[in-house]
């Protein structure tokens, strides 16, 4: 029988899944779980030493012995310090230890209670890797139980390897045990390439062995996306490969499967069982809710650091490869194979809602804005670069650009996207034009941009002003608070004629469809600059349309 702790044999069913063989066992009560269930498992062999600093070295003898990991469990309160010179020891012999420790619940810590300290990350810098596990009470604080262990686990081989520390709080009751058999568990494995790219043909042998497999490819630099073309055409004819504008070619038509998925979220044919993820952020969030709602399935991601990112909750395997590399063996491994049933499913219901999206027109709001700002840039045939700012901004581009998207998807924030199109803006002066797609909050957040000598003719800014956070304004529930628009959507009335004429900023507004169309030709046509159209609408009219634009997809699919 095993402790009921859940944190405690979560840990424990992943030392054994990784296949730990070895653990010395320090004495104590608030890490007797531990002990109880590392005795209790048949796969580890467990010692028992006294002394916690002897005990590290002891561990450190028997790793040196086994050349493979070796856990070290020992209690709360300074047996924690004692394990610090081995494990400092084995940090620079890049060796393998596993340190458990026990620790009082979080609360209690500086409280005047037994043997609390404050353990979590105590033996940083001299490991790889600490983690202090939760004690989990719901299904996404069991996953994140699984991924810090995981994390621990996988850390003590990367980039050389080393020691990891590896802190469980365990609240009492501590001596109950009743429970039979350990939860199953997800275990993550990497495959570290370093040059020798076998782990990337292991996979796509996989691969093609899926029924439904799938490649998701998040935000990726405009450089890494003309690596990587040819490579990605190809496997877009043997399966479905998902990209937004951010991980994207100019000139290629957006893919509508956010608009897909607020119809057809449930359908089990569009469920893959086999995904591959590489690139950075997702925009979509119901892309990722329904990657995340595929449970059981095979899970990699394609990371050139070999981090773990478990955008998904279902990660199951890393590769550590550059993208490059590995779309250039795919493309390769999968060019004469027949195409996927799955992937041609996926590649009929996007252009259907390709057809369904083109056909949507948009009374007078930011969405028509975005609209006929890439019908005309598309027209009059425009070689340019589009910095896009984030909230409604980047996902009206999602909807509506044909062309490229660099926008600040690293942690989303409003701040700096005028700036950054104001860098690119001085940096190619000389080779093309630099068009930047803002919110108002963005824009009056990050103003002082303009506020620089070496701004020319080639920046063009759309201004999407409708008095405050659009998409709070689209977020169901929010509306509830009397709170939203003054204080959490920072309602206001500014407008940015009187910047643009501070710093020579050619001005231009529209506050109708009428206006709209004049403003976006003469925005075009400026040939002096920096040029900058603002665009003035209804927060309530724009939360409107956008869900009339989604509820058009929803009617297409009952007829």
């Amino acid at each position: 029988m095993f402790s009921n702790k859940e944190n405690v044999n979560i840990l424990t069913a992943l030392l054994v899944k990784s296949g730990i063989r070895k653990a010395v066992v320090c004495p104590g009560s608030r890490n007797s779980p531990i002990v109880h269930n590392l005795c209790e498992c048949k796969q580890i062999e467990c010692y028992s030493v006294t002394d916690e600093r002897s005990a590290g070295f002891f561990a450190l003898g028997v790793c040196l012995s086994e050349y493979e990991p070796v856990v070290v469990c020992v209690t709360s309160g300074t047996a924690l310090l004692n394990v610090a010179p081995a494990v400092a020891e084995a940090y620079y012999q890049h060796l393998p230890l596993i340190i458990v420790s026990a620790d009082r619940p979080q609360q209690w810590i500086d409280q005047s209670d037994g043997q609390t300290i404050h353990q979590a990350n105590v033996l940083e810098p001299h490991v790889c890797k600490s983690v202090d596990l939760p004690e989990p009470s719901g299904e996404e604080q069991r996953w994140y139980c699984n991924r810090l262990v995981n994390e621990a686990l996988l850390a003590t081989a990367q980039r050389g390897g080393g020691p990891v520390h590896i802190n469980v709080p365990i609240t009492e009751p501590l001596f109950e045990y009743n429970v039979e058999t350990l939860p199953p568990q997800r275990l993550i494995r990497r495959s570290a390439t370093a040059g020798d790219i076998e782990g990337v043909y292991n996979l796509v042998s996989d691969f093609k062995k899926a029924r439904k497999p799938m490649i998701v490819v998040g935000q990726m630099q405009a450089d890494e996306i003309g690596n990587v073309i040819e490579s990605l055409e190809e496997l877009c004819k043997y399966t479905i490969v998902l990209q937004e504008k951010l991980a994207n070619d100019d000139l290629c038509p957006p893919q509508h499967f956010d608009e897909l998925l607020s119809v057809l979220a449930d359908d089990d044919r569009l469920r893959p069982d086999f995904l591959i993820y590489i690139g950075g952020t997702i925009v979509s969030k119901r892309l990722k809710r329904f990657l995340r709602g595929c449970k059981g399935i095979r899970s990699v991601l394609v990371d050139q650091r070999g981090d773990v990112r478990d955008t998904f909750m279902n990660l199951t395997d890393i590769i550590e490869c550059t993208s490059e590399q590995f779309f250039s063996v795919m493309a390769d491994e999968l060019k004469d194979s027949q195409p996927t049933a799955f992937g041609n499913r996926w590649k009929v219901e996007l252009e259907k809602t390709a057809a369904e999206a083109a056909a949507f027109q948009p009374d007078y709001s930011q969405m028509l804005a975005v609209k006929r700002f890439h019908e005309l840039y598309d027209e009059e045939q425009i070689d340019g670069e589009m910095v896009y700012g984030n909230s409604s901004a980047v996902r009206l581009g999602n909807i509506y650009s044909n062309q490229y998207i660099h926008v600040n998807r690293g942690v989303n924030g409003i701040e700096g996207t005028l700036s950054v199109a104001v860098g690119m803006a001085v940096a190619r002066r000389e080779i093309e034009d630099i068009y930047c797609v803002i919110g108002d909050l963005s824009f009056f957040y990050d103003q002082n941009a303009l506020w620089n000598r070496n701004l020319d003719s080639n920046l063009g800014i759309l201004l999407l002003n409708n008095g405050g956070g659009g998409l709070f304004h689209q977020l169901a529930g929010l509306e509830e608070s009397p709170h939203r628009d003054s204080m959490i959507g920072a309602s206001h009335e500014t407008t940015a004629e009187g910047i643009c004429e501070e710093n020579d900023i050619v001005y231009f507004a529209a506050h109708d469809e009428s206006e709209l169309e004049t403003g976006l030709k003469a925005f075009f046509d400026s040939e002096e600059g920096p040029v900058l159209l603002e665009v003035f609408t209804d927060s309530e009219e724009d939360a409107r349309v956008m869900r009339e634009y989604y509820e058009h997809f929803k009617r297409s699919k009952g007829s």
